[in-house]
Formats: structure tokens, sequence, C-alpha cells
């Protein structure tokens, strides 16, 4: 079915609309709250509904084909324009000319269009030259001699007359090739490309398939990769994957065909942003760690994750623990003020600060138990620079180490 055949449902961030029963099916319903309850909030039609369906979008972007003649398109309520800004900074590709344009896109599922597009069409181009191969150790058992006989492995088994070979293959079979493949798979399963891009996509698959395993990857496995310049191509290609791993929701049937929907966390992504924006902008002699993980207790059976943790490179020493907030909210939470303070205390820190992708009514200053609270927006309204500058100076640094009062 072509895309301009489908209904497509559009929910604002955290707006709420009510349907029809009849444009819902129970099992529409069903789906929605079993696969997608972190994505839409459903009430089902009753009376105090006026027996329609109410939806309700959480804090995701994204497409999700439903079934082949019903889809719902999530739009976040920040610009989309900024939406690519946080994705370049997330994602590491800012620079990259080939994104030249692609700000300019309608909807979140026209820019993964695009950009499945550039992906197919670099794989293709790599594909004409020929893709990057690798010597991979290998041992079998073969009716002749390759490389080197396991004399030891022989004696063992004299009746066997296919020899124990170890040997060096010169392949195209790695994980190189082998992340491209799983992610066209991911994007051709989508339902979100049209007619436009979906064969560049299939083809670039297929010029994959033959000559690689299949094998699941995760948005993780694109990061931290070596390149050189035999390979120095597969970085945006990587990245662009890493993209599109990241933003897969989970799988579901529809009618005779396997629906892999994109779904954008807007919370993880800001959280992201964030972070890849300080990287690039901190003062001299600053760091920025993500993800830090603090076991509790003896036992190590429990544990923080923390946002961020700011660190002066000479002390090496916690200053500053950051937890982005993505949601629209006047004031800070107390277990959000509680979260940031039990960070802060666990690593040791005096200073904690909540980040809001948006300005509070004011802003907010505590001191609780030794730990200086403040919350502060990196805004996501306007002007990403100018937002990230006016953070920056907000969060005060400077270049000379702060004096850390020892533990």
């Amino acid at each position: 079915m072509m895309r301009d055949q489908i209904q497509v449902i559009d929910l604002r961030e955290y707006e709420t609309i009510a349907l029809d029963r009849h444009i819902l099916t129970d099992e529409d319903g069903l789906l929605l709250n079993e696969r997608y309850r972190a994505q839409i909030a459903v009430d089902w039609p009753t009376p105090l509904t006026n027996h329609q369906w109410r939806l309700t979008a959480q804090g995701w972007g994204g497409y999700i084909p439903l079934r082949p003649s019903l889809a719902f398109r999530l739009q976040p309520k920040i610009p989309l324009r900024n939406l690519f800004g946080m994705w370049e900074y997330a994602y590491r590709m800012k620079g990259f000319k080939f994104l030249e344009g692609m700000a300019d896109v309608a909807s979140l599922d026209a820019f993964y269009e695009q950009l499945a597009n550039v992906l197919a069409k670099q794989v293709l181009d790599r594909a004409r030259k020929g893709f990057y191969r690798a010597y991979i150790s290998q041992s079998e058992r073969l009716p002749y001699v390759r490389g080197r006989v396991d004399a030891y492995q022989a004696t063992r088994r004299p009746w066997d007359v296919r020899l124990p070979c170890h040997f060096e293959e010169h392949t195209a079979d790695i994980e190189d090739n082998q992340i491209l493949t799983y992610t066209l798979w991911i994007i051709a399963q989508s339902g979100v490309c049209t007619e436009r891009v979906l064969p560049t996509v299939r083809r670039a698959y297929r010029s994959l398939q033959h000559g690689t395993s299949f094998k699941p990857f995760s948005a993780g496995d694109c990061i931290g990769r070596r390149y050189h310049r035999l390979n120095q191509d597969y970085l945006p290609m990587h990245a662009l994957s890493r993209f599109f791993l990241d933003q897969s929701g989970p799988t579901h049937d529809a009618g005779d065909r396997q629906i892999m929907p994109f779904l954008v966390d807007m919370a993880a992504l800001f959280e992201l942003f964030v972070a890849e924006w300080l990287k690039m902008h901190l003062p001299e002699g600053w760091l920025v760690d993500q993800q830090e993980v603090v076991y509790l207790g003896e036992d190590r059976d429990q544990n923080f994750r923390i946002d961020l943790v700011l660190r002066h490179i000479e002390s090496e020493q916690p200053y500053m623990v950051l937890d982005t907030k993505y949601k629209k909210t006047p004031k800070p939470s107390e277990s959000d003020i509680q979260q940031v303070v039990a960070y802060a205390t666990a690593l040791h820190c005096s200073e904690a600060v909540l980040i809001y992708p948006h300005q509070l009514d004011r802003p907010r200053d505590y001191n609780i138990g030794g730990v200086h609270v403040r919350t502060m927006a990196f805004a996501l309204d306007g002007d990403l620079e100018q937002a990230g500058q006016a953070f920056l100076q907000e969060l005060g640094l400077r270049a000379s180490p702060p004096l850390i009062a020892e533990q």
C-alpha cells in the first residue's frame, strides 16, 4: 500500500486528541497499550470519554505504522530545525556536507526517509569501489592444505582425511559491513520510507547481503570504531547507522510483514545533545563524563546512573553533577531535587544542576545538606548556539581549577 493511501494521525507532544471510536479497533488499542504505552497513553472509549478514544503523546517523536492502513506521526513541540540541530551534535554529524538542507524537512518521518536515502547512496557508492575487506583468522578441517596444518589435531584423528588448517581469509564479511547490512534491513522493515526511497534502500541492502553475515547490532556497536585511509568513508555511514539503530522501536507484525517503527526518545536525545555540545564548548581544562555509574553499598547490587559529571582535568575529582530533565514544568519536582542531591552526595561533590529544555517560572537555588542545587535552561525553542552559550555562562566555569575541599 502506498503511503498516500495510509491514514496518518498526528499527535503533538503531551497533547491529547479525541478520535471517533470507529477509527481504531480494539486490536489497535491493545497493540498501542502493549507495545507503545511509553510513546502514546491510551484511554479507551467509555461514557467518561464521551465514547471516544483519547490519545496523549508522551515525550517521544517519530512514526508508528500500526497497520498497513493506519499510522501515527509523533511530533515534538520543539521546532524541527532545532531537533535536527540537536541530532547533529548528539550523533557527532556536525559539519558533514551531505546534511545541508536536511533541516528544512516538514516532519520527522520525512527526515528519517532523507537520511535513509543518504545512507543507501553512500553504501552503493562504496559497493562500486568495492567494500572494505580485512584478513580474518579461520580454523577449519579441509580436504586440502590451506595455511598452517595443525599437526597435533591431525594426529588425534588419523582416520579423518580432512586436515585441520589455520589460515587467514581476506573477506568483506566483517563488522564494518555487517553493521550496514543490518541497518539497511531495519530501514527496509520500518514502514517509514516511501516508494521514492525504498527501492534505493533495498538495492543497497542487496549489494551487501550476499557477501556479509546477517547479525543484529546495537547503536553502541557503531561507536569507538577504528578508521584509517582504507575505510575512512565508513565513519559517516556508521554514524548514520547509529542513529537508525538507536531509534528503532519494538517490532510487531502487521498483516504479512514485520514492522519496526522509528521512535526518538526526546529525553535521551536531550541528554546526549547537552553532553556532546558541552564536549565541544567547555573551557580548556574541563571534561564531561556521561552516564557515570556509582555502585551503592558493599554488595554493589544497586547503583546510580548519573547523566553528566563535570570534572577539571587536573584534579580529576567530580566538581558538578548535571541532570537533564526533558519535561514541561514551571518548577522542579521534589523528586528531581532529591535525585540530584543523592547523585552529588554519592560523588562527594557540592555542586548540582538540573537542566530543563525551557525557562522555568523563575530560577531555583537551594543549599541542601552541603549540596548547592541550581536550575538552568538549555532552551530548545530558539537559536541552539545562543542558548548553549547562555547556559555555559550560567554554569560559571573557569579555565583554572576550582577549589575542591578534601573529602
